[in-house]
């Protein structure tokens, strides 16, 4: 079997680590791995496979020779390092928003749209977090019948803010139950015991960037440019896994049990749904794997073509560094 040369930029973040473990998990063949991050992190030891690995600084020069480039970093450090990474051969497949909405550079869930990842031109976006699990979630439905609406809320986990999220969640708890003050650095409100409905920069539409991208990015990953999606976005005191409640009206009137079917034989999807036995997805079951699990699917009341929907996938694994991971195995004939 062929092997390949991979370096990850921003191998000592979170989504970075995730990578390292996704990369081990899936057994891609690796000839040579090279971990890149910041001057800070110079010297730094990471395993992999049971041998430790020097973390090396990124500079201009760090991708003679790789085939492939796993952006784990910044939208500033993505962009930063762009042009040497395609500059040097390798295709860079790329966790930050940076490249997202360029025509030139495809937006890549394999599940849904594989085959554009072989229209790149040496960049590939991987989608935000919440994209990918809500589309994961009603890509069967949208083969059925196109999705004409969405109305979306996302419970997003605050790993999802990076590594100090659960950090500053844990501390939070820790000084309520001391009955001492509670110091919030990380979001913009006190999380434990509480739901913030902020996630991104507010635009003038009223809406942040993080919930325009569901409408953004679902249109270009689905193929589908008058798709509508209104989304808002909250912060839950939940350490990992996202959670999403999904309103839609497809073109066509669809059967509900038609429906449950075909999400239950949907790759990457697991039908989750027993109500009457307290079986529903939930972050606690769908964390530290990459299935999204999808339940309490059931005819909207408000619009005869409506479907409602509940879905919950690890935004860790699935939701950015497994997807990454799937696109270089799509790239390389390892997925189907």
């Amino acid at each position: 079997m062929k092997k390949y040369r991979v370096g990850i930029l921003g191998a000592t973040g979170a989504v970075g680590r995730e990578m390292l473990k996704i990369l081990e998990e899936y057994d891609f063949p690796i000839e040579e791995l090279r971990l890149l991050a910041s001057k800070r992190s110079i010297g730094k030891k990471i395993e992999y496979k049971g041998i430790e690995h020097l973390v090396e600084e990124a500079t201009k020069d760090s991708f003679s020779g790789l085939d492939f480039v796993l952006g784990a970093a910044s939208n500033a450090i993505a962009k930063a390092f762009k042009e040497d990474i395609v500059k040097a051969g390798a295709i860079f497949i790329d966790n930050s928003s940076a490249f997202r909405m360029e025509d030139t550079v495809p937006l890549v869930v394999p599940e849904i749209n594989g085959e554009d990842v072989y229209e790149n031109k040496g960049v590939i976006a991987n989608p935000n977090c919440s994209t990918i699990i809500a589309l994961m979630a009603v890509k069967a439905i949208h083969k059925m019948s196109p999705i004409e609406t969405m109305v979306v809320s996302t419970y997003q986990a605050t790993s999802g803010a990076g590594a100090a999220g659960p950090v500053e969640l844990k501390n939070q708890m820790e000084a309520i139950c001391k009955n001492e003050p509670v110091e919030s650095k990380v979001f913009q409100h006190q999380i434990v015991e509480n739901v913030i409905p902020h996630i991104g920069s507010f635009l003038e539409n009223g809406y942040t960037t993080e919930e325009m991208k569901m409408q953004n990015e679902g249109r270009k990953i689905l193929h589908h440019p008058t798709l509508k999606v209104s989304c808002t976005c909250v912060r839950v005191p939940v350490v990992r896994s996202h959670s999403i409640s999904i309103d839609l009206v497809t073109r066509d009137h669809l059967d509900i049990d038609d429906v449950k079917a075909s999400i239950s034989k949907e790759k990457g999807c697991r039908l989750y749904d027993d109500p009457k036995e307290n079986i529903y997805p939930m972050p606690i079951v769908t964390s530290n794997q990459d299935i999204v699990y999808v339940g309490r699917i059931r005819k909207c009341l408000i619009h005869e073509n409506g479907i409602s929907l509940w879905c919950s996938g690890d935004q860790v694994r699935k939701g950015a560094a497994t997807n990454a991971v799937q696109i270089m195995m799509k790239l390389v004939g390892l997925l189907d």
